[in-house]
């Protein structure tokens, strides 16, 4: 990688004249890696220009010229695989062996799966004296996070390519590595200049300048709920389309009918699986009153199972950076003066490491939802566990949230399990052991945001609809 420290804008490698960077670090190691070029607000202009220039001949561009391009790019993210998961690995802390499948297996397969979506654009749909087309929003601009780096670059980026948008992309200030590789592949792969640009710098500077440009079209924001807040705000004066994939508090809901060891174990992996760093994390698991101390116990068997570090054996890498690491363990000690009981972690460092911005895995029982630590994300490795009385206060309990992003269900069979995901209002619901699912558009209710990513739901965000109205 030779263009860290540049800009892709209008199809070439931009020198960074200005020379202010951005340090990269290593959150298992704490050392600097590498720097990119910070970006101004003369830069996303001169991208922002870029791509609405290029927008008419992309959007025009055949469906199946399109769909090959996006199947290329899968292709040459597959021969790229290993520098992928080592840019997502060194920039976020994932281990290697974990990243693979999670970060970037995935996001290839993904963005194959755009490829099946560009006819869209070409549909006409026959009414009562109209005909009904989608074309292509314009100019969109992308936020993305640090904690999914690639997975939620390919869910903006490829569903763009797929609806006939242009685009400028600013990748996290903390995991921009990946962003570059994709940019090489993207300019190998043969999209046209101007299409796809690609501005690092901070949010308060590049996000503000993006959400509030006047010619791009609709902004795609990744982060928390405050700073979505920010972005809908800097974009609402030019009315362009906001679309956002903001916080969550899930919850798993175990029934009295179900494998009770099998939905704990489920739980307590899926909430300290990238170390609790997933918007999506079921980071509270509501059990029966009858099962709570047998689910407690298990869950604390699980959670002792599980090792912090970088190898092969171990299944928790360290939190993003310093300044977050901080914020979990000052959740934690939220918990402990709430009164929530520790059952396993806690804010001690961990014994087998001397460095890096590790937390171990902590469960808290005795937890009641109106506390802080039901109620707020903490995005660590933090598992709140309530009890229930009846079925119905386990769902007015999972409800009571700010957040709707995702929930799980764990009951005796698929049937019942779907009876009550009926009833939880969030944008997704896994039952009985269910995983991510590229197939399953993704996206929340409430203060978890709005729109949908992957999937046709997904290229449908970038699309607007005309009316085409005869006199016969």
């Amino acid at each position: 990688m030779n263009n860290l420290n540049k800009f892709y804008i209008n199809g070439a490698w931009v020198d960074n004249h200005d020379g202010a960077s951005l340090d990269v670090i290593n959150p298992a190691t704490e050392q600097v890696i590498s720097q990119v070029a910070c970006g101004t607000n003369e830069h996303v202009d001169i991208a922002v220009a870029a791509a609405k220039a290029a927008f008419p001949a992309w959007s025009n561009t055949p469906a199946v010229k399109r769909s090959e391009i996006i199947k290329n790019i899968a292709k040459e993210m597959t021969k790229r695989q290993d520098e992928l998961v080592t840019a997502i690995s060194s920039t976020m802390g994932c281990p290697e062996h974990i990243a693979g499948w999670l970060h970037v297996e995935g996001a290839i397969y993904a963005m194959e799966l755009f490829a099946d979506h560009t006819q869209v654009t070409e549909q006409v749909e026959k009414a009562e004296k109209c005909i009904i087309v989608k074309e292509a929003i314009g100019v969109c601009a992308f936020i993305n996070p640090w904690n999914f780096p690639l997975h939620q670059f390919i869910g903006k980026v490829g569903a763009a390519l797929s609806a006939g948008c242009t685009m400028v992309v600013k990748p996290s200030e903390q995991t921009p590595t990946a962003d570059f590789i994709m940019a090489e592949i993207l300019e190998k792969c043969g999209v046209p200049k101007g299409v796809f640009n690609l501005v690092p710098g901070t949010g308060p500077v590049v996000g503000a300048q993006l959400s509030s440009h006047p010619d791009v079209d609709m902004v795609s924001f990744t982060g928390s709920t405050g700073a979505g807040i920010k972005v809908a705000q800097a974009a609402a004066p030019t009315v362009k389309r906001v679309t956002q994939e903001l916080g969550g508090k899930s919850a798993l809901i175990i029934t009295a009918d179900a494998d009770l060891q099998t939905a704990v174990t489920y739980g307590v992996e899926d909430v300290m699986l990238n170390s609790g760093q997933s918007c999506n994390t079921l980071s509270r698991m509501l059990v029966p009153q009858a099962l709570y101390n047998e689910a407690v116990a298990h869950a604390k068997s699980v959670a002792e199972n599980l090792t912090v570090g970088m190898t092969e054996s171990d299944f928790l890498g360290p939190l993003s950076s310093k300044s977050h690491q901080q914020k979990v363990l000052s959740y934690i000690q939220i918990g402990l003066d709430e009164g929530a009981r520790l059952v396993y972690g806690g804010t001690d460092f961990p014994e087998n490491q001397t460095s890096g911005f590790y937390v171990k895995p902590t469960i808290f029982a005795d937890v009641t939802n109106d506390m802080r630590i039901a109620q707020e994300e903490i995005f660590g490795p933090v598992l709140c566990m309530i009890p229930y009385k009846t079925l119905d206060s386990a769902i007015t309990i999972a409800n009571d949230s700010p957040f709707g992003l995702s929930s799980a269900v764990f009951a005796k069979d698929d049937e019942s399990a779907i009876a009550i995901a009926r009833k939880i209002r969030s944008g997704q619901c896994m039952i009985n052991g269910g995983e991510f699912n590229y197939h399953a558009p993704f996206g929340g209710y409430k203060q978890s945001g709005n729109g949908r990513e992957f999937t046709a739901t997904g290229v449908e965000e970038f699309l607007e609809t005309k009316a085409i109205i005869t006199c016969t």
